[in-house]
């Protein structure tokens, strides 16, 4: 018999949690979702949490809880399956605020890439085809910090995750015929990794459009300008948006070296923020760069931007066989491989990813195309009597 979004147990406090977890800890499988709110706010606040197990349906209210150790030993329970659909978000909460990484899971989003569906493919999509469920999703924007809670809301949440286990024997059934089985526990296993949720602070500052195109200075000031704002945000956790606009970090950084009177007479920027910060802004600017950030900027590649026309042949020659391969495969190629991967290997400056360089993603692209881009900066290619030879260089 199906559980149903009409009957489930309600989770508000510490004994009922440890109840919770006494009677699931042997289970042999969970299906979770969580609803949170990161609006406005650097931590995003987890609201709710709906699980389904062989023993019922719960829905945990974390608000007046004061650990959710219990629940988070099951996440990390080897034994039980935890079965989620686009997962990585609810994961990465649990690694940055509790420092839990998952194991043994069945992403029902990731599953579905080696089923023919488009990355990423929506739970209501999946439902829809694979169950022939119409679930109903408009209460999208619903409150979920709002207490007490509403019941219809909590219907509404644990219809995303009721349906898991049915769609995962499903879908399972699916793999195995197709033998994609080992490719997608290959892929999940990618979510039980803490590196996978580990992120560079400094991405954002490094990876802006503007970036190669300022001077070391600028760069500089760039890369303590994004911190700042980063850690103002976490201090007072606010959004990063809400300490500083991204859209005014570049007049701030291309404009700084004419002074803190050619800010303020900059009419897009917002005159109380040049008064507020203008001060700081420009004593970072002019402090002295430290080794660290010296060697974060040597990180930067600006060969990929002086491109000749054959070798940007060469690249969408390149992708377009991962394209071919992709298809005769039905995955979408964005899963397999960004377009930009190729790009990077340009002049040896970056190895092949780790992802790409064992599993079945090589598998699946071949010999041939991965010795392509394994020795990326030897190739040419040749167009004579009607076909295209790519070739290594000696």
């Amino acid at each position: 018999m199906q559980p149903s979004a009409c009957s489930f147990i309600l989770i508000e406090n510490q004994r009922q949690l440890e109840q919770f977890f006494t009677a699931n800890r042997i289970v042999d499988w969970i299906s979770l979702d969580t609803e949170f709110v990161g609006e406005k706010r650097f931590h995003t606040r987890l609201c709710l949490i709906q699980v389904v197990s062989p023993l019922g349906v719960y829905v945990i209210d974390p608000f007046n809880l004061h650990t959710l150790d219990p629940f988070l030993e099951l996440i990390q329970n080897p034994n039980i399956l935890k079965i989620t659909h686009a997962g990585e978000n609810e994961y990465r909460i649990f690694y940055q605020q509790y420092g839990t990484a998952p194991k043994r899971i069945f992403d029902t989003q990731l599953a579905a890439a080696f089923l023919g569906y488009k990355h990423p493919v929506s739970f209501r999509r999946l439902a829809e085809n694979e169950l022939g469920l119409k679930l109903d999703k408009t209460l999208t924007t619903a409150d979920w910090e709002a207490r007490p809670l509403n019941r219809k809301y909590l219907r509404y949440a644990l219809d995303d995750v009721i349906p898991l286990h049915p769609l995962m024997l499903q879908m399972e059934e699916k793999l195995k015929r197709h033998q994609r089985w080992e490719w997608a526990l290959e892929e999940f296993a990618t979510l039980e990794d803490e590196a996978y949720y580990i992120k560079d602070p400094n991405d954002e500052a490094l990876h802006s459009s503007i970036m190669k195109s300022l001077s070391f200075k600028e760069q500089i000031f760039m890369l303590r300008l994004y911190q700042w704002r980063r850690e103002q945000a976490q201090a007072k956790n606010y959004s990063k948006e809400m300490i500083l606009p991204t859209k005014h970090i570049a007049p701030i950084v291309k404009g700084i070296s004419s002074g803190l009177e050619a800010l303020q007479h900059n009419r897009r920027l917002p005159e109380r923020t040049i008064k507020q910060y203008g001060q700081l802004f420009l004593k970072l600017y002019h402090e002295a760069p430290s080794p660290e950030e010296k060697a974060l900027l040597d990180t930067i590649n600006y060969d990929d931007e002086r491109l000749d026309p054959r070798e940007e042949i060469l690249q969408e020659m390149l992708y377009l066989l991962v394209r071919y391969k992709c298809m005769e495969a039905g995955i979408t190629p964005a899963f397999v491989m960004p377009k930009g991967t190729i790009r990077k290997l340009k002049n040896g400056l970056h190895d092949i990813p780790e992802n790409l360089e064992r599993g079945w993603r090589r598998q699946l692209l071949g010999e041939d195309i991965f010795h392509w881009l394994a020795h990326y900066d030897h190739l040419e290619f040749n167009v004579q009597s009607g076909k295209i030879e790519i070739n290594i260089r000696t």
